[in-house]
């Protein structure tokens, strides 16, 4: 391995982590990822629809720590947590939600955004799984 490459690789990790990065921040990755990979403020395409798929995927089994099963049974959201104490979940064609308090329960995730989540996606019907959940008319609009 490189070691330049290493540390190229260390310092986009730590600016991911890092404490600049707002809930605004956060719900704007998450729209772009619930925008099938464009930014929706520039319109610029950041991933294609497969890696999409597959960041999604990787979030809702994974993404919350050793909480990630609990959270997908209980939130039903795709969801990244960082150990800063933000929480970026999107809800698949619809919304990114971002949330941001430093206080962290014993896995590694923010108390009060766990809270403003499991709100939201009770409040709102975001589940993933939840039938009343008729999502966004994305595939009408292709036929």
């Amino acid at each position: 391995m490189d070691p330049a490459n290493n540390m190229e690789t260390l310092e986009l990790y730590f600016m991911q982590c890092s404490i600049l990065v707002t809930a605004r921040d956060l719900a704007v990755m998450g729209a772009t990822l619930a925008n099938t990979g464009t930014n929706p403020l520039t319109g610029v395409n950041v991933f294609d629809v497969g890696c999409t798929q597959d960041a999604l995927s990787v979030m809702f089994t994974c993404g919350m720590y050793d909480y990630a099963g609990e959270w997908a049974f209980r939130v039903g959201i795709p969801a990244k947590s960082v150990v800063g104490g933000g929480i970026m979940g999107v809800v698949n064609r619809q919304l990114g939600i971002g949330t941001f308090s430093p206080r962290l329960d014993n896995r590694g995730n923010s108390i009060r955004g766990i809270k403003a989540f499991s709100h939201l996606s009770n409040e709102l019907g975001l589940h993933a799984f939840n039938f009343m959940n008729h999502g966004s008319n994305f595939l009408k609009g292709m036929i």
